[in-house]
């Protein structure tokens, strides 16, 4: 099986999501008190890092009925 370029940017971006998962639930204080700039303009909310997951995953199943991943 060959990994297409649809399945490389989905890979990448469902490593996004992770990423901003473990941002949002475990570093959300650290993240606070070292980029207080950044933080007023992109706060990590559990929420929308939540539902950011599961429409990547709910992508990646989508992906995955077509053959594509």
């Amino acid at each position: 099986m060959t990994l297409g370029i649809e399945a490389i940017i989905y890979f990448l971006i469902l490593v996004d999501a992770i990423g901003a998962n473990a941002m949002a639930w475990c570093c959300s204080k650290w993240f606070k008190k070292n980029y207080k700039g950044f933080w007023k303009h992109f706060p990590t909310t559990k929420g929308w890092a939540g539902l950011y997951l599961v429409l990547v995953l709910w992508l990646g199943c989508a992906l995955n009925r077509l053959g594509v991943i």
